[in-house]
């Protein structure tokens, strides 16, 4: 079905001359010529949709796997390699897949190039597959005729952030099982053998130790406020969310992150990576500097990140250059700073930026390596106390107990 001569209304994200963000409608008939559009009115866009039925927003919700927008993107450059146009390229992977979400985002991609789109607009309308550094980078691709190579670069990025969170994860699996059955041990311990010891104890009539009377104050506590407890728990889970969701919480949340021991230091470290990584590969792609910086600003995944960032940006379209806007920040390291003074003196900055991303990869690495080596042991202890705790409170009433009857 054409689109070409149907007028549209397209919701827009873009930066205006000044650096700005802002939103609004544009009336078009295609994303294509919305993006002209907001072009010709001096706008960056970062992001063009259209409305979508209720009916789709519901199916198409869902985000796509990372492992698939690889396999995808990799088929697509064997394809787009071999000469195949794209359309009939993108009409066999949409048959041939069998991600359900990804075969629903295809057929729409399809539709809109059909319509008129540029094969990067259409998958700008699906940020739930195609992020805003993935759209960059095939905006730049088509106009520069290399996508087989583009969709080849971001395939490898992808595949490397995917094993760095697999990693990630993986590295945090036996930790976290370890403080459940923590937890789980305790409040077993709380709520079903130690309220047998309190009748045990009260048919004796005997004073008990300071220990034990703790532990009994604290068993009674949980067996008689449980219902309590659980609505806390779940009134700050339901605050969390809902301030991780506002952009003043999102940010106070982030900025607190990055301040914490240990975890704040890992968090910057996968930050630098992922920002030196998406800038190498849109500056690789053939994008302009203030558009990848904005992209990566978006893609920073943190707010304090994203604002530095977006500063920076300004900062360059006044003419300071990006290394002094850069190292006023104060969240890019001394190495990470050389490289991009390196790399804006001699032109090679998308080599530095590669470089760094590298290194800073490796340390992530180090880092989950020597964070989880030391969360296992201190769990480890933290269960050891609380179990020989209670042992203690036991062992010490039993023995208070034996001493007075026998007395």
């Amino acid at each position: 079905m054409s689109r070409t001569n149907t007028a549209i209304k397209y919701r827009y994200e873009a930066l205006d001359e000044d650096g700005e963000r802002t939103k609004g409608v544009e009336v078009a008939t295609s994303i294509s010529a919305a993006h002209q559009a907001l072009v010709e009115r001096g706008l960056q866009p970062i992001g063009v949709s259209r409305p979508r039925s209720i009916l789709k927003f519901e199916i198409t919700k869902k985000k796509v796997p990372r492992k698939d927008v690889m396999n995808f993107s990799r088929q697509l450059a064997v394809f787009m390699k071999a000469g195949i146009p794209i359309m009939e390229a993108l009409e066999v992977i949409e048959d041939e897949t069998s991600e359900k979400v990804l075969k629903v985002i295809l057929k729409d991609v399809l539709e809109g190039l059909r319509g008129g789109d540029t094969f990067a607009a259409a998958a700008a309308m699906h940020p739930e597959a195609f992020p805003n550094y993935y759209v960059g980078i095939l905006e730049s691709a088509e106009l520069t005729g290399n996508l087989d190579t583009v969709l080849n670069q971001l395939a490898d990025y992808i595949e490397r952030d995917t094993k760095a969170r697999t990693k990630v994860k993986a590295a945090m699996i036996y930790p976290s099982v370890v403080a459940c059955m923590s937890v789980v041990t305790v409040g077993i311990l709380a709520l079903f053998v130690l309220p047998r010891f309190v009748v045990f104890f009260k048919s004796f009539n005997a004073k008990l130790p300071l220990p034990t009377r703790m532990i009994l104050n604290f068993s009674s506590f949980l067996t008689q406020w449980w219902f309590v407890i659980i609505a806390v728990i779940i009134g700050l889970a339901a605050g969390f969310i809902l301030t991780r969701r506002s952009p003043g919480g999102k940010a106070r949340l982030d900025a607190l992150l990055l301040r914490m021991p240990v975890i704040g230091d890992l968090t910057q470290t996968a930050i630098l990576e992922r920002v030196c990584r998406i800038l190498c590969s849109l500056l690789k792609a053939g994008v302009d500097l203030p558009r990848s910086m904005a992209v990566t600003a978006d893609s920073a995944n943190n707010s304090v990140y994203r604002r530095a960032l977006e500063s920076v940006r300004e900062e360059m379209l006044e003419g300071q250059g990006l290394f002094g806007p850069i190292s006023r920040t104060g969240l890019f390291p001394g190495a990470a700073q050389q490289m991009f003074r390196v790399g804006e003196e001699t032109g090679t900055l998308d080599q530095q930026l590669e470089i760094a991303a590298d290194y800073y990869a490796r340390e992530l690495e180090t880092k989950v390596d020597r964070t989880t080596a030391l969360f296992e042991p201190l769990i480890i202890i933290f269960m050891g106390l609380i179990v020989g705790f209670v042992a203690v409170a036991l062992v010490t009433a039993m023995y208070g107990i034996y001493s007075q009857v026998k007395v």
